[in-house]
């Protein structure tokens, strides 16, 4: 559930609520009057885990079989291949 910031007008007191969307909070916790307007405040959460970083997004395992054809062409004598589309993966285009 988001929380929401709330100013009361009848006392000036602040108040955070945790609230389902839709949900309107309209009594002040301090004053109990129907005095509460919605806040505007910056969202307040943490991205936890893999994946919400640029670098998570990186094909790790490609480029290690990338490195891993070039060292082997280096050893027989052949140029590596040329990058292209399909990453040369013996589909006929080229």
């Amino acid at each position: 559930m988001p929380i929401y910031e709330y100013v009361c007008d009848a006392c000036g007191k602040h108040a955070e609520m945790m609230q389902k969307i839709g949900e309107v909070a309209t009594e002040c916790p301090a004053c109990h009057k129907p005095a509460l307007k919605k806040c505007l405040s910056a969202p307040g959460f943490q991205l936890k885990g893999s994946g919400w970083y640029a670098t998570d997004f990186r094909g790790k395992d490609k480029a290690k079989d990338k490195a891993k054809g070039e060292d082997k062409a280096k050893e027989e004598g052949a140029a590596p291949a040329a990058a292209t589309a399909c990453g040369g993966g013996g589909c006929g285009c080229h």
